[in-house]
């Protein structure tokens, strides 16, 4: 069904990247008069294709208060009186709670608010999640340095430190001793606001580190029912940081294993309350079996839907929209086959001088998509968010194994050339 009789899909907020902006292409192409509602348009310049889709896609931007459920019924008060307005979307983990609210307010599909505030703030995840027996990592919630580091010796070293309302590993850190706790613990302490300008919970979470290797299970929940997706494998950077350094759909590990975790995520879910949407559950595996580490209510970020819909044939991004537009989703596969992305990462901190082998990279068999936002004159430093990120290569074959080897033998045809400092 298409949706040229004058629709509006209203977007609120985006991820800062070129493929958190094609929510808005997706529904300007099913038709909709595309609307998006933001705080700060500035803030998306430079986004990868921004202009384009700004100026052929979107017919118009409000900027007004997007940090709260009254900043965006104002903002989109003069889009009611014509009963065009079908959906109020976002996939931005800061103004989830907003939106759902502000789309209850107005009858809208969307997210249960109490569903969405709790996956949005890590600290309830955890309380609610504990409350039904979802395991997860020992956690304690802490407002001090004092605390932090009696947090940490109860817990045992390493342990996680990390604020809890940030998103793409933003703040996360692995501390080894009580100096790195008290040190971590005060890094978050000294930023009352989070990265779209929204007051934090004052505090910190420490965690049990949860020693194993993660996934993230993908999800779509209409009408009460979860339908699995798949589990997609994870790279993460080195300690001290967690960031994401690539993925694999679907996941290649055993059906038992992918099946453990995918049960974790799917109770997880159901213990929050998760009713509509997507979501993108991260879970590690442990000696001890499944640990929940955090629920994010929107379909996955980075390159992981791209490699949904390379792997499976059906439009993933396609079919959430349309699920805020008032649809039934097809998530129904057209084919079975694997996908895999590799970030591009600086390994030293300075000035990039030249980037060279992408030419390489694009020769190697079964590349996608590859992608370099690095470019002369650009600072850049090792990881320690997935904002970090220097550009991408995204390569498909029949299975996920055959496409990770693809994957990691196009990235490693990249160099940067970097003249260290700064």
């Amino acid at each position: 069904m298409s949706f040229n009789d004058g629709t509006i899909f209203a977007m609120v907020e985006a991820q800062l990247s070129t493929s958190g902006l094609l929510p808005l292409k997706v529904a300007h192409r099913l038709g909709c008069e595309v609307v998006f509602v933001t705080n700060d348009l500035e803030r998306y310049q430079g986004v990868g294709n921004v202009a384009e889709i700004f100026s052929e896609r979107v017919s118009k931007v409000i900027e007004g208060d997007t940090n709260s459920s009254a900043g965006i019924l104002a903002a989109v008060e003069g889009l009611l009186g014509s009963g065009r307005l079908r959906a109020l979307y976002t996939h931005c983990d800061y103004n989830l709670p907003f939106v759902a609210e502000s789309a209850a307010a107005l009858g809208l599909p969307g997210l249960s608010p109490t569903a969405a505030g709790t996956a949005r703030d890590k600290l309830e995840t955890r309380r609610v999640c504990l409350a039904a027996g979802i395991p997860a990592p020992r956690f304690a919630y802490v407002t001090t340095e004092s605390e932090a580091v009696a947090a940490a010796r109860d817990l045992g070293f390493p342990c996680v430190v990390k604020p809890m309302t940030e998103s793409a590993s933003t703040g996360v850190h692995l501390a080894f001793t009580e100096a790195e706790v008290g040190a971590r613990f005060g890094e978050i302490a000294a930023r009352p606001y989070d990265a779209r300008g929204q007051r934090r919970r004052a505090g910190a979470l420490v965690e049990e580190y949860a020693l194993g290797y993660e996934v993230s299970v993908e999800t779509v929940t209409y009408e009460g029912r979860t339908t699995l997706i798949g589990v997609t494998d994870k790279q993460l950077s080195p300690a001290p940081h967690f960031a994401e350094m690539g993925d694999t759909f679907p996941s290649a590990l055993p059906e038992r294993v992918t099946g453990a975790l995918a049960r974790t995520a799917l109770d997880a879910l159901a213990a929050i309350g998760f009713d509509f949407g997507a979501a993108h559950t991260e879970v590690r595996m442990t000696a001890d079996g499944p640990r929940l580490i955090e629920i994010n209510a929107r379909i996955a970020g980075a390159s992981i839907a791209d490699l949904v819909e390379l792997a499976l044939g059906f439009p993933y991004r396609e079919q959430i929209v349309r699920m805020h537009l008032g649809e039934r989703p097809d998530l129904t596969p057209t084919r079975h086959g694997g996908a895999a992305s590799r970030y591009l990462m600086a390994r030293e901190r300075g000035t990039v001088r030249a980037v060279h082998g992408t030419g390489l990279a694009r020769r190697v068999e079964g590349v996608a998509n590859l992608e370099v936002e690095a470019a002369p004159g650009h600072q850049v430093a090792p990881p320690t968010s997935n904002h970090d990120q220097c550009g991408l290569v995204v390569a498909t074959a029949e299975t996920s194994a055959e496409a990770a080897r693809r994957a990691d033998t196009a990235l490693a045809q990249i160099h940067l050339d970097i003249r260290p400092g700064g």
